[in-house]
């Protein structure tokens, strides 16, 4: 059984940073691209950032690259995801997610393993 859990979230001030986790069990992320999500109330879920399987190519999000860096350690089958100078638009719950497709790729369709969720909190 595949599972994905998402840890690192929490209250911050504006212009905090934090580190979120994704640890992976029944399934080795390293062989599958890897993308961070958030949603916030009322808004639609949107990509944040993704990682090849190899780890050598990354997407960020307009909205937020230059302030977030996603990496990987297939060591210990996590992928991070690293969020600097916080604004209270990023409050949302952050969700990590395995493409079932192999290499790098997108479609959010073709991420089909999803953990529960993060909550992300900033304070103005």
């Amino acid at each position: 059984q595949v599972q994905l859990v998402e840890s690192g979230g929490g209250l911050v001030q504006a212009g905090g940073s934090l580190r979120l986790s994704c640890a992976a069990s029944g399934r080795t992320l390293s062989n599958y691209p890897v993308g961070w999500f958030r949603q916030a109330p009322g808004k639609e879920r949107e990509l944040l950032a993704a990682i090849s399987s190899s780890g050598a190519t990354t997407y960020y999000a307009a909205s937020v690259k230059g302030r977030v860096t996603i990496s990987r350690d297939n060591a210990k089958n996590t992928v991070y995801l690293y969020l600097n100078s916080l604004k209270p638009e990023d409050t949302a719950i952050y969700y990590c997610a395995s493409s079932i497709l192999p290499g790098f790729n997108l479609a959010t369709e073709n991420y089909h393993y999803w953990g529960q969720g993060t909550q992300v909190t900033v304070s103005s």
